[in-house]
């Protein structure tokens, strides 16, 4: 028997938690649907903090220009300009709701500043300002009796009217999701689906991104579809901690903005012969420098020195960092940390526009699942939970006003049916994929590309697809597929936008087209 709710939110971090609370404020009933414990989302991992003008030396249009700069050209100015000028109004509502942002002895809010931002301006709770929000919100989601949480449930499939062979326009009918604790397959119905899902980290070998990011949100989207856009700039963060195992933990750009400077093995502070910003620059230039760095001299990693920086300093603004380097025998006062560019944030994804709306009726997404035209070709650092935020409130709204509408109304859905299927034999298909998926992107998509690399990696995913595709049709889903499944797909998605780009912009960068083109495009795919 089907579940109903007015709205269905997909995901669990600051965007879906935010939207759901709006919605459920305004009297609707609602359902988040989350694969792991709701804690578990890339907002709990996000560690700088959140940009915003808050600072009467500061000013919106300051932000913008940064924001631009960064963008590389391609970002969409109105949006960008819209987003940002929502920022303080914003961070006065996670205030409401119970972020305790960090303070200066006078009471005043401590601004860090990161990489392409001219001012300081990125609030902050120490070094675990995504973890601080996500309890904050969480909190507000469990006094909520017009919340019912689905943890553990992982949500398969789309249901549109199209789909059900239903007259007239195309809209979102509801979803089919898998509680992952029974193994069976549940409907759940409303006219409103929000698209909360977070990032694809996880289709690279190396990441800062938790095994949730897997592209969920923009693989059901894709094949219900919907457009999607620019999946070609993947954000490498420049900084997370080298180890011999493919963790990635992340050393936040705040690190840098407080004073760290990058160093080759040779000791060497080596950023300056790459951008007059130095250590400070966009994230896609201190990535590419580092990249560069490593290649010349065949090192695995280079170093963050953080030895000259006054160790109270780092206690109080990195607690979580410093912590962590201490397990690893690096003590950030006499030490320098190992670091690596890893997988970190994707800036296209799920075109919407500044309500939200995707191109499916009654289908929102918000975060990073989104493409609003905030981030063009490279995100500015912080600017991402910022744009969560605005955009949920923003959706919110918008979603009261689809609801409010006469023409739309639910209709019966069919129950999951699994068919003559049965439980699969050959998990070692599944672990063998996995890896090769990875490893494939980690090597022909990664900071620097070529067409070469990058056929070669369209033609290794084709046939991971075909092989995924048989195992779906004829084995029982369960989580580690479903997972696979939209690996597998995003990474295509990623591969054919890349392919479509004969120019390096941003986060693309390709040694067969090294300069920009004067046209400005954005790519796409659509089914």
């Amino acid at each position: 028997m089907s579940k109903s709710y007015d709205v269905i939110v997909i995901g669990s971090g600051i965007a879906g938690l935010s939207f759901a609370l709006k919605v459920a404020e305004a009297g609707k009933r609602v359902a988040i649907i989350t694969k792991k414990n709701s804690a578990e989302s890339n907002t709990n991992y996000a560690q700088g903090g959140i940009a915003a003008v808050t600072s009467q030396t500061d000013d919106v249009e300051m932000h913008v220009a940064d924001t631009l700069d960064a963008g590389d050209g391609l970002c969409d100015e109105a949006a960008v300009r819209e987003i940002l000028n929502d920022g303080a109004a914003s961070i006065e509502e996670l205030a409401y709701r119970g972020v305790a942002f960090t303070q200066l002895k006078d009471g005043s809010v401590s601004l860090g500043k990161e990489g392409g931002h001219s001012k300081r301006r990125i609030l902050h709770v120490k070094d675990v300002t995504g973890k601080a929000i996500e309890e904050a919100l969480l909190h507000g989601i469990a006094t909520s009796d017009a919340i019912d949480t689905y943890e553990h449930h992982f949500a398969v499939e789309l249901i549109t009217a199209a789909k059900r062979g239903l007259d007239g326009a195309d809209r979102v009918l509801g979803l089919y999701a898998l509680d992952t604790n029974t193994g069976n397959v549940e409907t759940f119905q409303s006219d409103v689906v929000l698209l909360a899902t977070g990032g694809i980290g996880q289709v690279y070998q190396y990441t800062t991104n938790p095994f949730i990011a897997t592209g969920d949100g923009i693989a059901m989207a894709y094949r219900a579809g919907v457009e999607v856009r620019n999946m070609e700039f993947i954000q490498f963060h420049p900084t997370a901690f080298y180890s011999r195992d493919s963790d990635r933990f992340l050393i936040s750009e705040a690190v840098r903005g407080e004073g760290g400077i990058l160093r080759n093995l040779a000791g060497e502070a080596f950023m300056e012969r790459y951008d007059s910003r130095k250590d400070l620059a966009p994230r896609d230039i201190v990535a590419r420098a580092i990249d560069s760095e490593m290649k010349q001299s065949g090192a695995r990693h280079v170093w963050l020195d953080t030895r000259h920086i006054p160790v109270k300093k780092l206690h109080d603004h990195f607690p979580n960092i410093y912590d962590y380097c201490m397990q690893q025998g690096i003590a950030l006062e006499k030490d320098m940390i190992p670091v690596v560019p890893a997988a970190h944030y994707l800036c296209g994804g799920v075109k919407t526009n500044l309500s939200g709306e995707t191109s499916l009726p009654g289908l929102y997404a918000c975060g990073e699942v989104a493409c609003t035209g905030l981030h063009g070709a490279n995100r500015l650092a912080s600017n991402s939970l910022l744009e969560a935020v605005v955009m949920a409130n923003r959706g919110a709204s918008a979603v009261m006003d689809y609801m409010n509408r006469s023409d739309v109304h639910c209709v019966k859905l069919p129950e999951w049916v699994d068919g003559d299927v049965q439980d699969s034999d050959e998990r070692v298909v599944l672990l063998h994929n996995w890896d090769e998926v990875k490893r494939t992107m980690w090597d022909y998509v990664g900071i620097v590309r070529t067409t070469k690399r990058l056929e070669r990696a369209r033609t290794r995913i084709q046939n991971l697809d075909r092989e995924i595709t048989d195992y779906y049709w004829n084995f029982k889903v369960d989580e580690s597929l479903l997972e696979l499944r939209n690996m597998i797909l995003v990474a295509a998605l990623v591969v054919d936008c890349a392919l479509q780009r004969k120019e390096s912009r941003g986060l693309q960068y390709t040694l067969d087209y090294p300069d920009k083109l004067d046209m400005l495009v954005d790519s796409k795919v659509r089914i």
